[in-house]
């Protein structure tokens, strides 16, 4: 692989049981850059999270392999902690972005974006995909 193109847009996340409200976001993430860092939750990370005992679904090589297949993910790496702000720290990425509605001002992570001039953004879900709501609707039997 050669290097990350400018400017580069990084993102976190679990992304346990890839589904279409993913995919529409990361190429939304994509868009806003020349490349797309994509970070993971370790399963132990993923884990304290609290979405179930269960969960993830996939481990966290799984799920590594599953978004580096998609064509809009330059990069994918792993974060244990509960925040990517190390790795935010020593990548600096020009754009940073979550999903959904997120309150960005909140975040530790906008804060150390924006120390260095960098900004950060929330890209809408698209409405009615979740994994949890999936994994809910398998477990029924729909």
């Amino acid at each position: 692989m050669g290097a990350l193109q400018g400017p580069v847009v990084f993102t976190n996340g679990v992304f346990d049981v890839l589904h279409r409200g993913h995919v529409t976001y990361l190429a939304n993430a994509r868009a806003l850059g020349g490349s797309l860092v994509v970070a993971l939750n370790t399963d132990a990370s993923a884990r304290r999270l609290g979405k179930g005992p269960d969960r993830p679904l996939n481990n966290e090589v799984d799920r590594a392999i599953v978004i580096a297949a998609l064509e809009s993910v330059s990069l994918v790496t792993w974060f244990d902690e509960d925040t990517p702000v190390q790795l935010l720290s020593e990548l600096k990425p020009q754009v940073y972005v979550k999903g959904g509605d997120y309150d960005m001002a909140k975040l530790a992570e906008t804060a150390l974006v924006e120390s260095y001039g960098g900004r950060s953004l929330a890209i809408p879900f698209v409405d009615g995909y979740s994994t949890s709501t999936l994994v809910q609707k398998i477990r029924a039997g729909r």
